[in-house]
């Protein structure tokens, strides 16, 4: 089995390169060869037996979804991507990686199609950001996107295009909608959804961290190992029941800022939860403001996919993940 996984470099896609290459399989088949490629060059994956080819380069840039493809790999992960802040403040270079990139990889895999009947499994790495105001008090499959965003934009574009070349044959392929994925290993960064990590991993390691909105805020989180988890089930679940319905909402867990806090305490005491400092943000207040909070995904349960119930689970996932034997 040959593997692509397009925005390797990224954080998703550096942690599903290494459990693939630790697996060295995908749904009982032997991965002989992986391609890895991202605007940053990918770093190569420990104890990977087979043929590895690590190729920095932009999807959306003429030939080069027509040279990835021209590989014919059985599995092609798409997690390339401009994230929300930078799509709405870059409109040209969002709609260019976003939804250009996915574009010429669908084409390209259709041109192949027409040759021989070549059709392989995509993974399409979208977001809940498809979704807009005014929501319902729990999102279920039936809930149309609208969105409020040029990223949500892009990523519901690419979602109708996935689903279209799937009905006609083109490619077998699926859209998961991903959580706020949480704690995301690192430093802090820029986005408006940062904090949700921020307040769990820095008190984790003595460190402060700044919370910016009411304890009472509801949000829909999965953690990083859950994130692969369903990269791995999307690629090898069986789809032949969804029809057109290509698109999925990934479980998750409905939690409040104040369940993180609880979590963190019961975990690391009342000296880590003394480390967050609430300075409220009016500009995230804002945008937080607009974002649903609960999710009701039927369909992607019923197919197999699972996530944490508790944020005790995601810190420790974390911890077991990000900080044991690393201190060292």
């Amino acid at each position: 089995m040959h593997i692509l996984i397009i925005g390797a470099a990224g954080m998703i896609g550096r942690k599903l390169t290494q459990r693939l290459a630790s697996d060295g399989e995908l749904g009982g088949a032997k991965i002989t060869e992986m391609t890895l490629t991202d605007v940053f060059e990918p770093a190569a994956p420990k104890g990977f037996g087979g043929k590895l080819t690590i190729e920095r380069s932009d999807l959306s840039n003429a030939g080069v979804a027509e040279k990835l493809i021209a590989k014919r790999p059985d599995v092609i992960f798409n997690l390339a991507a401009v994230v929300s802040g930078e799509a709405e403040a870059d409109f040209e270079k969002g709609y260019r990686i976003n939804l250009d990139g996915g574009r010429s990889l669908f084409e390209a895999i259709r041109l192949e199609h027409q040759k021989d009947g070549y059709r392989p499994r995509v993974v399409f790495c979208s977001s809940l950001a498809v979704f807009g105001s005014p929501f319902p008090k729990v999102i279920g499959d039936e809930f149309l996107p609208a969105p409020l965003t040029s990223y949500g934009t892009q990523k519901a574009i690419v979602e109708l295009l996935l689903a279209d070349y799937s009905r006609r044959g083109f490619f077998d392929g699926v859209s998961i909608r991903l959580p706020t994925i949480c704690i995301r290993p690192g430093k802090p960064n820029a986005a408006a959804s940062g904090f949700f990590s921020n307040i769990l991993r820095e008190p984790l390691v003595g460190q402060q961290a700044v919370l910016p909105v009411a304890d009472t805020v509801r949000h829909w989180f999965a953690s990083p190992r859950s994130a692969v988890a369903f990269l791995l089930r999307a690629a090898t679940v069986d789809l032949s029941g969804l029809g057109v319905r290509r698109n999925l909402i990934m479980p998750g867990l409905s939690a409040t800022v104040a369940d993180e806090i609880e979590a963190l305490r019961a975990f690391a005491g009342e000296k880590a939860v003394a480390l967050i400092k609430r300075v409220p943000d009016e500009r995230i207040i804002r945008i937080v403001d607009g974002w649903a909070e609960d999710y009701d995904p039927q369909l992607a349960l019923s197919l197999g996919f699972r996530a944490e119930t508790s944020f005790a689970e995601i810190i420790q996932a974390h911890v077991e993940d990000e900080l044991e034997g690393k201190a060292a």
